[in-house]
């Protein structure tokens, strides 16, 4: 959505994508995340847990909240101690909910 943050955020983000080695790069995580990632999860599923608290937000009109009624639910299944909720915004959380994020990061935090 073109005004889902401002214009400056926006250049910032264009300016980024402008650099074909960082694009390179972005393409390189997404593939790893669907192969190596995926085979290192699948490995530790059962065996080993992330150790640290984990805070999770995600978008309450993005796809995780389509698709999925409880996500605390499956990050409990890789942590004990999962924080977290949705917010009122689409794909780009701290872009479009400066202030919620920053809240829920210093309560995170304390």
């Amino acid at each position: 959505m073109k005004d889902a943050f401002p214009a400056e955020v926006r250049a910032a983000y264009v300016r980024q994508f402008s650099d074909p080695a960082r694009v390179h790069a972005i393409c390189e995580e997404f593939r790893a995340a669907a192969t190596l990632d995926y085979q290192q999860d699948e490995a530790d599923r059962g065996n080993r847990k992330i150790g640290c608290p984990v805070l999770f937000l995600w978008s309450q009109r993005g796809q995780v909240a389509k698709l999925y009624d409880e996500p605390l639910a499956i990050w409990r299944e890789w942590a004990d101690d999962v924080r977290g909720e949705p917010v009122g915004v689409g794909h780009f959380i701290p872009e479009e909910a400066p202030d919620e994020t920053t809240r829920q990061l210093l309560a995170f935090l304390s």
